[in-house]
Order: C-alpha cells, then structure tokens, then sequence
C-alpha cells in the first residue's frame, strides 16, 4: 500500500481546489427535499459544470468517455470535494456511481456510445432495481421473470428500494431469465427505460420523511434484447461488478464528512459543558481513531483497484461493515452531545441521524457483508 501523492497527484489537488473555490459560489439555491424535478436540475446542473470542467467521469477509461485518472486522483476529488462542501452526486448516483461504471467493464461499444455519454453529461438519471419484497437480503432469490420473445425480453414481476425511480430516464434491472438454473445462474442485467409502457412507480417514505425511494411494479414490460449487459443468466457475476463499485469507493466522501462531523461535536462538547464526562470523551476519541482507520482502509482499497485495472475487489466488504456501524454510533454520541437538541425533525442532526440507521441494511445488509468478509476473504466455509 502507497500512502503518498505524487507531485503530478499534489498538483492535480492544488488545481482542483482552485475550481471548487471559483465554481462553489456561482451555484443556484439548493432546492426543497420535496422537490423532486427540482433536485433532480440541480443534481445535473452540478454534474453539466463537471463535465464541462473535465472532472466528470474522473476514473472512468478515457474510452468510455472518462479521463482515465487514477483511482487515487478519484480519491483526491472526492476527499475535496467534500471538504470544499461541493454538491454530492445525488440523483445521478446510481448511473455515476454503479450502472455506468458497470457499462464501462462490460458493456459493448454501442452499449457504452448510448448510455455512458449522457450519464457523463447530467442528461439523464438512472435507478436501480435490484431488491424484491420477498427477497430479503438474499438478492439471487429474485423472482422478476424475464421471458424471451423475439427481440424483446417480457418483464412481469415487483422492485422495492428502488432508488430515484421517480425522477429516473433508466433502470439496472435484474431478471430471472432461467427459472430453471440455480438461482445464481438464471440471472440477466438489463437496461430498462423508465418510460416503457408497463413500468409503473409508487414512492416510498422514509423514517425521515423522504422519498429517495420507491416501489416499481413492471406489467409485461417490453425491454429489447440489445439493452442486456454481459451474457444471458450471467446476470449474477455482472451484479458483482456493480456491486463492488457500490462497496468500493461510493462512501469516500461520507467518510470526510464523518471526520468533520467529528470535529464538529468535539468543539461542540467543549462549549456546552459536556466535555467534562470521560466516558463521553472516550467514545469521541475513539471514534476519531476508527474514521482514521477508515480513511487508511479506503486508501488501501484504491490502491488495491489500480493494481486490479480500476475495479474494487472485495475488501469494500470489510470497509462498508465497518463503516456502517461507526457512522450509526457517531450519531448516536451527537444525540448525546447535543441533548433534546437533537431531537427536532428541523434539525440537519437529527435527519443525519435517521439516515444512518439504514446503513446497516443499504448497500448489502451487515449480515450479508459478514458471509462475504468470512467466505471470500479468510476462507471460512459456507454456513448451513
């Protein structure tokens, strides 16, 4: 593991810094949280100054329409970015962050000109479907039925969780395309517009009061054969690799925003008399040194994608464990540190605090990343 920058790397920092600081006040208002369309311009409004900056697509290959930076280049934007308090990704997520990406590392050449081009210029939203109501964390036990005719794949079945489909042009939908195969192996990855006739959206509210999520039901959806990504029932290998975008980098600037947070609640204790308790400066001391640790591990993992050509491997497993439980107690101590503050729902804390619960359950359930960490990485066998 390579700990250091470079000097074309410090320079690329010191240039990118510069950008932010010109571009960050020339930003309109943030919009409601309930207004979706809104969000949604604003979202990719952010992203059409990236890509016009050539900050888009950072780590993608230069022939999938990125620049073709290092992991740890991309790992420089995200860690000043979020210092510099630019915009998040928001509803282009799941195109910028797992649906592109996976269409660079799999996809054909007319799949990559057709749908990586607009992700990259903020012209369209992708969502993903992956998770079915009766499929708990066992993702491969999916029952959306995908049955060939023709040209077309027909598409019955349900999605839950299914991020901004209400503002979305596309979906990473998985398919049952053999309900013969074991369950690993009957899968397909497809691309499937928002706006096929079938397709209908009913959004989900969260603990928090949003609504970032949404069921989908799909009544013999027609999606073209020519919208699969990878092979036919090799769906489940190509969710891998979306996955393992999902687990790799996608929390880096969370994990600055967890540092600051940090920072936040120390002067914060220090000003309101709290400080005093040493149970309490204990937990914040060490919460500080498992977000160090965190940031160590995240550098790690990039350094491990560069020597794999760009993709995460499965050490984001043990990274999103970890993650999820220290981010749940650093808000659990801000409920501490702040008191009946805390509690408002008008409080960014608060909402921060909401949000965290789902950590342990987003992105692969803790249970899930458990098997993988035990099975893939220190050779376990399989439980019964």
């Amino acid at each position: 593991m390579d700990l250091t920058y470079t000097a074309e790397e410090q320079d690329f920092r010191a240039r990118l810094r510069e950008w932010l600081a010109k571009t960050l006040p020339e930003l309109p208002a943030k919009p409601s949280p309930d207004d979706w369309p809104g969000r949604r311009a604003y979202d990719l409004g952010w992203q059409r100054r990236l890509y016009e900056a050539g900050y888009a697509g950072l780590h993608w290959p230069v022939d999938a329409g990125g620049r073709g930076a290092t992991p740890t280049q991309h790992l420089i934007f995200l860690e000043e970015a979020e210092l510099a308090g630019a915009p998040y990704v928001g509803a282009n997520f799941v195109g910028l962050l797992h649906a592109g990406p996976t269409i660079a590392a799999e996809g054909t050449a007319e799949q990559r000109a057709r749908w990586l081009p607009p992700v990259l210029r903020g012209d369209e939203v992708w969502c993903q479907g992956f998770s079915e109501p009766d499929a708990g964390s066992d993702l491969a036990s999916l029952r959306t039925r995908a049955v060939r005719d023709g040209d077309d794949y027909v598409i019955t079945g349900s999605k839950i969780w299914t991020s901004h489909a209400e503002v979305a042009d596309w979906c990473e939908l998985l398919v049952r395309t053999d309900p013969q195969a074991p369950k690993h192996r009957g899968i397909s990855w497809l691309a499937m517009p928002m706006d096929a006739p079938g397709v209908t959206v009913r959004p989900l509210r969260t603990l928090a009061g949003s609504t970032e999520f949404a069921e989908m039901f799909l009544d013999e959806v027609r999606v073209p054969v020519a919208n699969r990504v990878g092979d036919e029932n090799d769906g489940w290998r190509v969710t891998m690799v979306t996955l393992s975008f999902e687990r790799g980098t996608a929390f880096v600037g969370e994990v600055v925003a967890c540092r600051r947070t940090l920072g936040e609640l120390a002067r914060t204790a220090k000003a309101n008399g709290r400080w005093d308790d040493p149970v309490l400066r204990r937990r914040l001391g060490r919460l500080h040194g498992e977000f160090g640790a965190l940031w160590r591990l995240t550098q790690w993992n990039v350094s491990e994608s560069e020597r794999t050509g760009g993709v995460p491997g499965i050490g984001g497993s043990v990274f999103k464990l970890a993650y999820s439980h220290a981010r749940q107690e650093l808000y659990e101590v801000a409920a501490e540190v702040l008191g009946l503050g805390s509690l408002s729902l008008e409080e960014e804390w608060t909402l921060d605090r909401l949000s965290s619960l789902s950590y342990t359950i987003a992105a692969g359930t803790s249970q899930i990343q458990q098997n993988i960490v035990a099975e893939r990485i220190l050779g376990l066998p399989k439980g019964r």
